[in-house]
């Protein structure tokens, strides 16, 4: 099911049809760095990982990481999304590409597409999102898309920035 579409890009719900591209974008070595390992290591592991992360939380709040295609061609590049954790009061901002599609403005591109759905079909007000400190990509991303450092925390068990936007 098709999200949104930007001018380059296709955001859609994940498939099972996806394992593939989920076990190389989370075994990744930046997305370990940034996010964390996931332990995704075989189609077996990735079909667990879509049931039980982005397909049970569309059923549960209607939204969820989706895949990141280019329009033109269908090639899945990345990844993007809201996510509800029990550990944070709002929704909060997910993304992670492949390095090879970096510095090309995807991600803002499908970050602002995922904030503008978030705003006007979820009605919500605020959200959150939580980089690695060191990730400076992400953090600058953030930050020139509107979102407030608000303080450091522990997050999959590493120190990461947490940061805001309100949405109205």
């Amino acid at each position: 099911m098709i999200i949104c579409q930007t001018s380059r890009l296709t955001i859609r719900q994940f498939e099972l049809t996806d394992v593939s591209f989920i076990v190389e974008l989370l075994n990744d070595e930046q997305f370990i760095k940034n996010i964390a390992d996931k332990q995704v290591r075989t189609a077996n592991d990735a079909i667990e990982y879509l049931q039980k992360g982005p397909m049970s939380t569309y059923k549960k709040f209607g939204f969820g990481l989706c895949m990141l295609e280019l329009k033109e061609c269908h090639t899945p590049i990345g990844m993007c999304g809201l996510l509800k954790r029990d550990n944070l009061e709002y929704a909060d901002l997910g993304f992670a590409l492949l390095p090879r599609y970096y510095r090309q403005g995807y991600a803002k591109e499908a970050c602002f597409a995922v904030l503008n759905e978030a705003r006007e079909k979820y009605k919500l007000e605020s959200i959150s999102a939580v980089t690695a400190l060191d990730n400076t990509g992400s953090n600058h991303l953030l930050k020139s898309l509107g979102f407030n450092f608000i303080k450091t925390m522990e997050f999959y068990q590493q120190e990461s920035n947490y940061y805001e936007i309100k949405l109205n």
